[in-house]
C-alpha cells in the first residue's frame, strides 16, 4: 500500500527505530526489497535517483515501482532521491513519486535555505513531502579525503534552517559519505546529539552501507529515523552473480533477486523495523 513519510519517519522517530531507504533501479532490487518487507511485515521506502538514469528509463521504471507499492500488503513510500533542481522533482512526482529530497547541500547556507524553501513552497499544496540536507555528505571518494574536506552539519544553525525552510526531514552530515567505505566511519555522535535535541523534524542518515551495526545503533538512538541503503545492495547482487555465473541467466536471476531480499531484511531487523507495519 502507498504510504505517506512523515507519518512513517514520525512513527519512528518517536518508537526509535529507522525506516529504510533503499535505492533500486532494476526488477531484481526491487522485487527484492519488497520481498523482504513483505517477509518482516516492515514499512520501507523505494526511491530512485538521477545517478541511475543510466542504467534505467524512469519514467517507464516508475511504474514498476508505483504498481509493486500499491499491491504490497505493507506501507511503501517511492521516494526521489538527491534531486538536483526543481525540473528533476518535479518529472519525478508527476511519475509517481510521493516523496522527494532536494539536494542543495553544496551550496552556501543562505542559498539552500532559499532552494528548499522555494520547493516547499511548491511541493506543500500537492501534499508532496520534501526532505532537505545542512551540511554536505558529498559524493564517493576515499574516505580519508573525504574527511578532510568535509562540511559538518552545523547544530548552532540546523534549527534556524528547519524553520526557516519548513522541511519535512533533515539529512545530517557527521561523517558519512556515500559508497564504499576505504576505512573505519568516523561519525561525530555529538553532532546528532545535540542536532536532534535543536530540530523538530526527523533526522536521516544518508551513506550507511558500511556503517557498523553498533554504530546504526546508536545514531537510532540519537534520532535518526530514516537510514539510506543502496551501496551493500549492490554488493549483494554481485557476490550472487559471481556464485552463480555458471547457471542459466535465468536461474542467476532468481538469485540476485534472493540476495538482495536477505541483505534488505538484514538492514530492516538491524534498524528496528520489522513488524512495525502491523502496529
Amino acid at each position: 500500500m502507498l504510504s505517506d513519510i512523515r507519518y512513517w519517519e514520525q512513527k519512528a522517530s518517536e518508537g526509535k527505530y529507522a525506516i529504510p531507504h533503499f535505492n533500486v533501479w532494476n526488477a531484481e532490487m526491487l522485487m527484492g526489497v519488497i520481498d523482504a518487507a513483505e517477509e518482516l511485515r516492515a514499512p520501507i521506502i523505494i526511491s530512485f535517483g538521477t545517478g541511475f538514469t543510466g542504467n534505467t528509463v524512469f519514467e517507464d521504471y516508475c511504474y514498476m515501482m508505483d504498481s509493486m507499492a500499491k499491491r504490497a500488503s505493507i506501507p511503501v513510500i517511492e521516494h526521489w532521491d538527491h534531486g538536483r533542481n526543481m525540473t528533476i522533482l518535479q518529472n519525478a512526482v508527476n511519475h509517481c513519486m510521493n516523496s522527494v529530497m532536494r539536494d542543495a547541500s553544496a551550496l552556501p547556507f543562505e542559498q539552500n535555505v532559499a532552494e528548499i524553501k522555494r520547493c516547499v513552497d511548491y511541493f506543500h499544496p500537492l501534499n508532496i513531502p520534501v526532505e532537505a540536507e545542512l551540511g554536505h555528505v558529498g559524493n564517493e571518494t576515499v574516505y580519508e579525503e573525504a574527511l578532510s574536506a568535509y562540511h559538518y552539519t552545523e547544530p548552532e544553525k540546523a534549527k534556524e534552517f528547519v524553520e526557516r525552510t519548513g522541511c519535512d526531514s533533515l539529512a545530517v552530515a557527521i561523517g558519512n559519505v556515500h559508497g564504499v567505505y576505504s576505512s573505519e566511519p568516523k561519525l561525530r555522535f555529538d553532532i546528532l546529539e545535540q542536532v536532534h535535541k535543536d530540530v523538530s523534524v526527523p533526522l536521516v542518515l544518508h551513506g550507511a552501507s558500511g556503517i557498523g551495526d553498533e554504530d546504526i545503533k546508536t545514531a537510532i538512538s540519537l534520532g535518526i529515523a530514516k537510514i539510506n541503503i543502496h551501496t551493500e545492495l549492490c554488493q549483494a547482487a554481485m557476490e550472487a552473480v559471481n556464485a552463480n555465473k555458471d547457471k542459466p541467466f535465468l536461474a542467476m536471476q532468481r538469485e540476485v533477486r534472493k540476495a538482495v531480499k536477505e541483505r534488505a531484511m538484514y538492514k530492516i531487523n538491524l534498524f528496528g523495523d520489522a513488524g512495525r507495519a502491523d502496529e
